[in-house]
């Protein structure tokens, strides 16, 4: 076999994540490496500290990006909270709120699951009930932004309920993070994670978490040693902690974070507010198109996160044709669905500077032309409008 470099193809990702790198985040990412105990390099982390801090709406100090993806994000919170014989309560709405209850129970964890529908936000009645069924409860997780179907949940609501139970909260923000309000220390969140493939626009590799004093003392309490070497806070923070004295945890990935650097610095000089809106601008806009498409949401309006859209696939339509035809004729990325909502939905992605009026143009018209050729049952000829419209109309 005859090896060559590797020259991936320019795509437009639209689907569940990763999302499109803005060109100055890929820039810095080719920016010299220098070592990572370096003073130059040890500079720059507390400015990725203070930029999360602002992107999470918190001034915890413990805050950071651990250096794996979005997932060992979430280990890394349940890993230092959860011990052996601990009751966690664990909101489940779609496939994440299963990883939840697996990280609980691989911790030696009793996980005490609170099911709701998929494509529907978490029922903070369910969990209330669930609170006073279980007296013992120490911790509640849910996700904000369930990537899976779509669905956003009353994040401040859950919090709420679970601290009025004397409970500690972990909470998934992968998907919100820099698309929709996260507001860490308003809304009382003890433990957060996310990413940096979705809204913050940068290379997938990192997953921000915070934690909060509450969270610090039940770590700090712990009877029993984290289970995990490389995730355990007792030890990472000797890197990650304030200041120029640092110890030797692991080699950090240097470029990668100087690409979190500059992501970070072009969400700080957008504005927070900013962000959210333009998500939310983008979201209407693809809404007007799909449904003059006659495409359906599966989640109610209310509900429903503006930066991954997940419709129903129409009746007769080969989910992984149409998937296939607009990566190989249009170099578009659209996701498939997950779990329950495999093969009946697809995942429209609208994250970060994936977020652009261009995009939304490029995915209609794709998905018009794609259905249209394989006599899907759909509107033709009316979509692109009705995008132009909702675009001229929040203008």
């Amino acid at each position: 076999m005859e090896f060559h470099s590797f020259n991936p193809p320019v795509r437009t990702l639209m689907g569940p994540g990763p999302s499109d790198v803005h060109p100055r985040v890929l820039e810095a990412l080719s920016r010299p490496t220098i070592g990572h105990l370096d003073p130059r390099f040890v500079a720059m982390m507390e400015e990725v500290k203070a930029l999360l801090q602002y992107a999470f709406q918190t001034d915890n100090q413990l805050t950071f990006p651990v250096s794996a993806p979005g997932s060992a994000g979430m280990e890394t919170c349940f890993a230092n909270l959860v011990e052996p014989g601990d009751k966690v309560i664990v909101c489940r709405n779609g496939v994440f709120g299963g990883r939840m209850q697996e990280n609980v129970e691989r911790c030696g964890g009793v996980a005490v699951m609170v099911e709701d529908e998929w494509g529907r936000a978490v029922d903070p009645q369910k969990l209330e009930d669930a609170l006073k069924a279980n007296p013992d409860a120490k911790i509640v997780a849910f996700v904000h932004a369930e990537t899976s179907t779509g669905a956003q949940s009353d994040a401040r609501t859950l919090v709420k309920l679970a601290h009025r139970h004397d409970c500690l909260t972990i909470v998934d923000t992968v998907t919100s993070l820099g698309g929709t309000p996260v507001k860490v220390d308003v809304w009382g969140i003890d433990a957060v994670y996310s990413g940096t493939q979705k809204c913050l626009s940068c290379v997938p590799g990192l997953a921000p978490v915070s934690f909060n004093e509450r969270a610090q003392e039940k770590i700090r309490s712990r009877g029993s040693r984290v289970q995990s070497w490389f995730l355990d806070l007792n030890l990472v923070m000797g890197y990650w902690g304030g200041g120029a004295q640092r110890s030797y945890h692991h080699t950090a990935p240097v470029n990668t974070l100087y690409a979190l650097h500059e992501s970070l610095l072009m969400l700080k000089a957008e504005g927070l507010e900013n962000a959210w809106n333009r998500h939310q601008r983008h979201h209407l806009a693809l809404r007007a198109g799909l449904e003059a498409l006659g495409l359906r949401f599966i989640v109610p309006e209310e509900e429903r996160l503006p930066q991954l859209n997940a419709v129903s696939i129409p009746e007769g339509v080969d989910d992984a044709a149409v998937r296939a035809r607009l990566l190989e004729e249009y170099n578009l990325e659209i996701g498939a669905g997950l779990g329950a909502l495999a093969g009946k939905v697809w995942r429209i992605g609208l994250m970060g500077h994936a977020s652009r009026a261009e995009n939304i143009l490029l995915c209609v018209a794709a998905l018009e032309a794609v259905l249209a050729d394989m006599g899907a049952p759909i509107e033709t000829g009316v979509a692109l409008g009705a995008v132009q419209r909702a675009l001229t109309a929040e203008a």
